[in-house]
Formats: C-alpha cells, sequence, structure tokens
C-alpha cells in the first residue's frame, strides 16, 4: 500500500498504532519553536498528525500557523484540543496538493513517511511552498535507508545530495536533544529556499 495513501493513515489512528506520536512537541523544535522572534510569520506544519508544535505556537501566540494532514482523524483530534485554533488553517489534503506559500515550514517526521520514490517531489513541492528566503526546518531521521517502513531512514549525504540544488543549507548536524528514544538517529537542519 502507497505510504502516502490516506486510508493507511486513517487506519493507523483509529487503531491507535501511532508509534510516532510522542505526545508534546519534540525537544528540538520546542527549542527552535521558542527562539522565533516574529509572531506574525507563515508557518505550515505538514503531515501534522496531532501536532503539538502547532499547539505549542498557538499557545505562544503565532497567529498565521497552518497544519496539515492527509488524514482527517489527526486534524479532528487536534480541533478538540485546541477549539480556538482558526478552522480554515486546518488543511485536510494532500500536501502534493496544495498551493499557498509560507514562510516556514516545520519538518517533524513528514519526510520520512513518504516513500523514498517521493523525495525529489517532497523537495521541489517545500521549494514551491516557501517564500523568498523562506525556510524548512526540523529534523529528519539518520539511521540507515530500508525499504522497510515507514518510518524510511537516510542521512546526511543523501539529503545534501537532493535538498542542495534548491536550498541553501544553513544547518545540518545531530540533534543535541532528541527524546532519548530518538538519540543519535536525528539530524535537524534548516534549509533556506535558494533562487534556480
Amino acid at each position: 500500500m502507497n505510504a502516502f495513501d490516506a486510508s493507511f493513515w486513517s487506519d493507523k489512528y483509529k487503531n491507535n498504532s501511532t508509534g510516532w506520536d510522542v505526545g508534546h512537541a519534540s525537544t528540538p523544535l520546542k527549542t527552535y519553536i521558542e527562539q522565533l522572534g516574529n509572531k506574525e510569520i507563515s508557518i505550515l506544519i505538514p503531515g501534522c498528525g496531532n501536532s503539538y508544535e502547532a499547539e505549542l505556537l498557538h499557545h505562544l501566540g503565532f497567529t498565521n500557523v497552518f497544519v496539515l494532514d492527509i488524514a482527517k482523524e489527526p486534524l479532528e483530534n487536534f480541533s478538540k484540543r485546541v477549539p480556538h485554533f482558526p478552522k480554515d488553517h486546518l488543511l485536510h489534503t494532500n500536501f502534493f496538493n496544495l498551493e499557498q506559500q509560507f514562510d516556514l515550514i516545520l519538518e517533524q517526521t513528514f519526510f520520512c513517511a513518504l516513500h523514498p520514490i517521493q523525495r525529489l517531489q517532497y523537495v521541489q513541492k517545500m521549494h514551491q511552498l516557501l517564500h523568498k528566503k523562506g525556510r524548512l526546518a526540523g529534523l529528519l531521521f539518520d539511521f540507515p535507508l530500508t525499504e522497510e517502513g515507514p518510518p524510511f531512514g537516510g542521512n546526511k549525504e543523501e539529503y545534501v545530495q537532493i535538498f542542495s540544488p534548491y536550498f541553501t543549507i544553513k544547518t545540518m548536524a545531530p540533534a543535541y536533544n532528541s527524546i532519548e528514544s530518538r538519540r543519535d538517529r536525528e539530524l535537524f537542519v534548516i534549509f533556506e529556499k535558494s533562487y534556480l
């Protein structure tokens, strides 16, 4: 089954098979979010899941946050948990069909959920979705790529190869503050949109 199929992900939520859900904003992203200054920037969290990062942003006063998921269940869960979050900022759609643009896109277990054959398409779509000087920031897994997934792995060399034609790599380093179950298995990244 295609890992980017709506029913695949809906079934995961219905069966409580959401092992990626840590129940709170991941520590590296929380640290990054807390140092963002401009609370009016437009932010997208694709493949948002239960989106604890969006909840944090909302509580910190960020006013232009959008969350996207192909499955409706996590969006419904999020809306119940954060009832004052704007309903028109809950995007129930396929990421690859989105046409808006954003200043910042946060990556958290979305890239690794796509089949590896979609990685170049992901990079190109991220480039399209960002404003001039827009940034893609977050976490990419650092463990061997296998046919078994999601999550699918990857490594720094692969990421440099596929992202660098479209982005300036500002940061790509082992995350120093990963949660225990992901320690030594994550890279924290900040990529800035390049002009081709």
